[in-house]
């Protein structure tokens, strides 16, 4: 004889778990409520405001938001985040908006890592922050068109007296 509670709700303070397994492909933008894993393969956009997990076999090609990511598998695009551990063997090429980094040794990162907030570095806005050195002779004698090189012994020893 089983118990049948009547005031149950059909909500669950529990947050759901979507899991995309291994030999599945996904393409196209998805917004998650709840935890993620992804065994299979996924190609687009994924907005997250739970954890997102790509297994071993996992592989994700698109852009990222989500609280906390573990990368096992592969990771390419583009990925926004409080946190970001790439596992043994896993595979990061993305640029990486997160405030917390962590790479086991055996793991690959290739791209580009920025806090949130910080804007992307260009290389003309860097260029212009550098001011040429001003170079001074120390010798006003100097020439740079003397034969320097041809003056100096072909041969030096050293010695330990």
């Amino acid at each position: 004889m089983g118990i049948i509670k009547r005031n149950v709700s059909a909500k669950s303070n529990r947050s759901a778990v979507t899991i995309i397994a291994q030999g599945n492909r996904f393409h196209g933008e998805t917004s998650i409520s709840g935890k993620m894993h992804v065994d299979g393969e996924f190609e687009g956009s994924i907005d997250s405001s739970d954890d997102i997990s790509i297994g071993k076999q996992g592989r994700i090609c698109g852009r990222i938001r989500a609280h906390a990511v573990n990368v096992s598998g592969v990771l390419e695009g583009e990925l926004i985040c409080d946190s970001l551990h790439i596992e043994r063997g896993g595979r990061v090429c993305a640029n990486v908006f997160c405030t917390t980094l962590s790479i086991d040794p055996e793991a690959t990162f290739i791209g580009e890592r920025r806090l949130p907030g910080q804007d992307r570095l260009t290389w003309e806005s860097e260029a212009r922050k550098v001011e040429p050195e001003r170079v001074e002779l120390l010798d006003e004698s100097f020439d740079p068109d003397d034969n320097l090189i041809d003056s100096l012994p072909d041969r030096i020893t050293l010695s330990r007296n």
